[in-house]
C-alpha cells in the first residue's frame, strides 16, 4: 500500500496534461505515494429534452471512465501504484475545489502550465490568484512543454 501522500492531477484535454501526469506520478514513486485523477465532466449545453440530456450526460460519464482506466494503466506503470479515479459533473474550478475540501488524503495538486501565448490555463491562473485561499493544500505547476526527460531530471 502507498503512504498517505496523494498527488491529485486533473485530467482534461489540453496538451500540457501530459507533463502534470508524469511529473506527479514520478514524485508519488519516488515517496512511495499514490496519483488521484480527477475527470469534470462539463454539463451538456442541449438540454431542450431531458432524454437527449441523459444520454448526452451518460456518453460522457463513460467516455470519462473509459480514459481514467486507460490512463491508470500509465499511472500504476510510472508510479508502482494504481491511481484513485474520481469522476465528477459541473463546472471545472468548482468540483476541483470541492473534491479537494472531501478528500482529507489529498496533500498535492499538480497541475501544468500552458506555455503558450495565451496564458497558463483557466485552472492555473484561478488557483494562483483569487482562489489559492481555498485550498488547503500545496500546488505544484509544471511547465507543460517540458520533456519526459526533463521531468525525470528534476523528480
Amino acid at each position: 500500500m502507498p503512504s498517505s501522500r496523494v498527488f491529485l492531477v486533473v485530467v482534461d484535454n489540453s496538451p500540457e496534461l501530459r507533463a502534470a501526469l508524469r511529473f506527479a506520478c514520478r514524485r508519488a514513486r519516488a515517496s512511495d505515494g499514490q496519483v488521484a485523477l480527477l475527470r469534470v465532466i462539463e454539463p451538456a449545453e442541449y438540454q431542450h429534452f431531458a432524454s437527449i440530456g441523459n444520454l448526452m450526460r451518460e456518453e460522457a460519464r463513460q467516455e470519462a471512465e473509459t480514459l481514467l482506466n486507460r490512463l491508470a494503466g500509465d499511472v500504476n506503470a510510472v508510479s508502482g501504484h494504481l491511481p484513485v479515479l474520481h469522476v465528477r459533473e459541473g463546472e471545472p474550478r468548482e468540483e476541483l475545489l470541492a473534491v479537494i475540501a472531501e478528500e482529507p488524503s489529498i496533500s498535492v495538486l499538480v497541475l501544468a502550465a500552458d506555455p503558450g501565448s495565451k496564458g497558463p490555463g483557466p485552472l492555473v491562473t484561478a488557483l494562483t490568484g483569487k482562489y489559492m485561499g481555498k485550498l488547503r493544500i500545496p500546488v505544484t505547476i509544471v511547465p507543460g512543454n517540458l520533456t519526459d526527460e526533463q521531468i525525470d531530471q528534476i523528480t
